[in-house]
Parts: C-alpha cells; sequence; structure tokens
C-alpha cells in the first residue's frame, strides 16, 4: 500500500498543493492562510496518518538532519551514558545520531569517520581514541564541524570538553594521603589519552607534595581485564600497596574481582578509589568512593559547541574543563 502524500491530502481538502506544503511546513502565517484552511489540512493529515519525507526535505534543504557521535567503548558505562546525555540533547533540536564504536582501535576509528562523512553528516562529536588526529582534522577541514568529549588533544584547535582530570586524580590521591595511606598503587587506562596522562600528572604531584617515594603506576587501557590482570600482578608482590586508585569503574570492577578471589577485604585490608561514577558503585558490598565526572554538563556542552558551528556562531571559549565531584562513599579506610 502506497504512503499516504501531499497530493493526497490536497484532493481532499480541495485545495492546492503548495498551500497544503506551506501549512505542514509551519508556514501557514507567512503565507497568510486562513484558519479554516489550515485546519482542514491538519484534519486531513491526521486521517490520513500522513507521515512527512523528512529525507526528500532533507535533500532539497542541503540537510541531513543527522549527527555522528563515535565513542571508544560501548561497554565502558561511562562511554555509554555520555552516548546516552548526547542523544537526549540532540534529539531535542530534531537531529538524529549515528553512535559508532571504535573499540579503542585507531584504525576503526579512522574507517568509520570515512563512512561516516560519506553519509553527508553535518556534524561530528567524537571522543578520540589514540594520540592522532590528521584525520580528524582533515574532516573537519571538508566543512563537516568537529567537536572533541572527555578525551582531546591539547595542540589542535578543535573545541573540546572534558574534566579537569588533574585535579580529579589529585584530590582522590591527597584524600588517600589524609586517611594514612603511604603505599599507593595506581592502575592507569590507554597511555596516549591526555585524560590518563593528566590523572597520571594529578596522581604523582600529591605523591610528590606528601613527601611520598613509594607509588607504582601500571596498566595500559581503560577494561575490565586490565584491572584485574594488573591487580593480580599487585597482590603477587610481597610488598602489597594499602590503597589503590583505579582510572576508570570498568577498571575498577576488574580490581573488585581479582580482590575478592584472593579473599581480600575492602577497605578493611586494601582501601580502593576510581575515577568515574556511576548508580551500581552505591550497590556494591561495599560502596565504592570515586571522583565522578560531570557528564550531563559535559554533553550540553558539547552539543552547544557543535550546533553553534553548525549554525556558523561565534564561540567564545570552545575549549573547557569542568570540575569534578568527589564522592565518599565506604572504600576508604582510614589506617595510622
Amino acid at each position: 500500500m502506497q504512503k499516504p502524500n501531499i497530493n493526497d491530502i490536497a484532493k481532499m481538502t480541495e485545495l492546492s498543493i503548495s498551500t497544503v506544503s506551506r501549512v505542514l511546513n509551519g508556514k501557514a502565517k507567512q503565507y497568510r492562510i486562513g484558519i479554516k484552511s489550515q485546519q482542514k489540512v491538519i484534519e486531513a493529515a491526521k486521517k490520513l496518518q500522513y507521515v512527512p519525507n523528512h529525507f526528500a526535505a532533507n535533500l532539497k534543504s542541503g540537510r541531513s538532519g543527522t549527527l555522528a557521535l563515535i565513542i571508544p567503548s560501548l561497554n565502558n558505562p561511562f562511554f555509554a551514558n555520555i552516548a546516552s546525555e548526547i542523544n537526549i540533547e540532540l534529539r531535542k533540536l530534531d537531529y538524529i545520531v549515528i553512535i559508532s564504536d571504535s573499540n579503542e582501535n585507531m584504525e576503526t576509528e579512522k574507517k568509520e569517520i570515512q563512512q561516516l562523512a560519506a553519509r553527508n553528516i553535518e556534524g561530528l562529536i567524537i571522543v578520540p581514541c589514540g594520540d592522532q588526529w590528521i584525520h580528524i582534522k582533515e574532516l573537519e577541514n571538508k566543512g563537516i564541524p568537529v567537536v572533541c568529549i572527555d578525551r582531546y588533544f591539547e595542540n589542535l584547535d578543535i573545541p573540546y570538553v572534558s574534566t579537569d582530570n588533574f585535579e580529579g586524580a589529585f584530590r582522590a590521591t591527597n584524600y588517600l594521603i589524609e586517611n594514612g595511606h603511604k603505599h599507593i598503587r595506581c592502575i592507569q587506562g590507554s597511555q596516549s589519552s591526555t585524560p590518563n596522562r593528566l590523572r597520571v600528572d594529578g596522581f604523582c604531584d600529591a605523591m610528590k607534595k606528601a613527601g611520598l617515594k613509594n607509588y607504582e603506576i601500571s596498566g595500559n587501557n581503560f577494561t575490565f581485564e586490565n584491572g584485574y590482570l594488573e591487580t593480580k600482578l599487585i597482590l603477587q608482590k610481597e610488598n602489597k600497596p594499602t590503597a589503590i586508585f583505579t582510572f576508570s569503574n570498568t577498571i575498577a570492577m576488574g580490581c573488585i574481582k581479582a580482590l575478592r578471589e584472593e579473599n581480600i577485604q575492602i577497605p578493611k585490608d586494601i582501601s580502593l578509589i576510581t575515577f568515574d561514577d556511576h548508580p551500581y558503585l552505591d550497590y556494591l558490598s561495599t560502596p565504592l568512593s570515586c571522583i565522578a565526572q560531570p557528564v550531563s554538563n559535559i554533553s550540553k556542552m558539547a552539543v552547544q559547541f557543535i550546533y553553534s558551528k553548525i549554525q556558523n556562531q561565534q564561540i567564545d571559549i570552545s575549549q573547557v574543563l569542568l570540575k569534578p565531584e568527589m564522592k565518599l562513599r565506604s572504600s576508604v579506610n582510614k589506617i595510622n
């Protein structure tokens, strides 16, 4: 059965196709179309269950009504949360969002960008997965606006919104130190990402300012497996730490699994604090203290940036770091 179109509405209402089109496109007032004619069109459209052909309209206007979002992993609750928040915000602006998972792979990210550009997207919001950015800049050079979120490049003139990762890591480490911990182990994520490097800097700075030298940094990605394996290695050493600081809640979950297998209790035997928050951290047997990133505000600001660029509006401040929040639960023990 053929879908009803504007011609069908015009026949039913005995009005011209141009009049019907103007009413459906919200231009009735502009063309001084009477209230009765407007009501006729609206009632006929409802009766026929008319659905506008946005694809045809977008072809005519040169718009696609589509934006793309590339994130490193949908398995990571933090990135899944970002995807959800951005989708909500862009829906308010009547955009459809294509969400792509680069799987923390640079070559996959490059291919995804090529394919998305061919789909006539109006803009791209991206959490880059590596330390290369030429392929991202090339997309912007083609006239497609780009905004980086969470991860970014300090030497690239592309707008970004992220958290003050240095401050977050410094505060988390300092909290452990204030609670008497001197032997602290840090499990990091992807070493090529700017947030990870800044978290390492914040951790080291807090330890050095406290005059503490007995610390180690290990790990190589933001995965459950990384947290699990690194914790297993940590527990094999004679001089075990009194506290562990993980750089993501995925790493923390792997760490917790390893600790449980070794019958090590949190925080009685080892204290644990992590970067990133999630509602499930409150429901663990020992609720986990964390540095929470303002995901909602990050996402809203990134959408504002990309929309402003699409509209060719001037952005006064285009590179923003938002303050994190420390949420204290019961995973850190105070020791003498």
